[in-house]
């Protein structure tokens, strides 16, 4: 994992894989594997938001790369799976 996403995979974080949790993309409690295949790097802060908000993470189809859909905001273009933002300072 630390190798595939070298930080935290959320978009805009670079916080260290030390500071890392293994997320399972598929929860193990619904049939998720414990497999590189279905984990994703966050760091605490991260991982937290993705249990706790619409957010949602994948790999992609293409390269298997983690990839965040936003939740969608209310009067705006409907979001987009992304993998990198700028990080704000």
């Amino acid at each position: 994992m630390v190798a595939r996403d070298h930080h935290c995979a959320f978009p805009g974080c670079t916080r260290p894989p030390v500071m890392g949790h293994a997320h399972h993309i598929r929860h193990w409690a619904d049939g998720g594997t414990t497999s590189l295949e279905n984990l994703v790097l966050l760091c605490g802060h991260h991982h937290r938001t993705v249990h706790h908000t619409p957010w949602q993470v994948r790999l992609s189809p293409d390269d298997r790369q983690p990839e965040f859909l936003p939740p969608p905001r209310h009067a705006h273009p409907p979001p987009v799976w992304i993998r990198h933002r700028a990080r704000l300072e």
